[in-house]
């Protein structure tokens, strides 16, 4: 129950401290230079990053769609699904992501990065960022139980060592 308690603590801290983040007001040329960046960034992007978002998790949904003997019509519906709402969230997040840009990066920095995206090289980090993020989710994602399993195991521990836990 104590740890409870401390990870709800430290998620608290964690929270507030993002939350006064996001107060800050950032420069508003540097909001503009962000949602500048913005508009170069993200209308491929946020389809390809659903794409192969859903290249990493759809087999694990398809296969048990499968067992739970769905014919092949109904899992493609699922699929285009799917992937309308993992677009429609990335593309809504990326509403609140101008305001962060401008609070990280200089007006100066924004504009060399607007200005790389539209490059030839640029243009192809857009292109290809979103599918290495998918392999690399795709590497990440069956190691993430062992890391929470590592985690768990060592705040208790740790709690238990300073007589938190028993």
């Amino acid at each position: 129950m104590r740890i409870m308690r401390v990870v709800a603590l430290v998620l608290l801290l964690c929270g507030a401290a993002n939350q006064a983040r996001a107060e800050e007001q950032p420069n508003p040329e540097a909001l503009d230079a962000a949602k500048e960046l913005m508009a170069v960034i993200s209308p491929d992007m946020m389809k390809q990053l659903a794409t192969s978002i859903s290249a990493t998790f759809w087999p694990v949904v398809e296969q048990k769609a499968k067992a739970d003997k769905i014919d092949d019509a109904t899992i493609s519906e699922l699929r285009t699904e799917f992937e309308r709402i993992q677009v429609a969230f990335a593309s809504d997040a990326m509403k609140d992501a101008p305001p962060i840009y401008a609070r990280h990066f200089t007006v100066a920095e924004l504009k060399e990065l607007t200005a790389f995206y539209r490059t030839p090289t640029g243009a192809k980090a857009l292109r290809e960022v979103p599918q290495v993020m998918g392999e690399l989710s795709g590497l990440l994602l069956p190691r993430l139980q062992d890391v929470q399993r590592q985690t768990s195991e060592a705040f208790t521990r740790i709690l238990q060592a300073h007589g938190y836990a028993k």
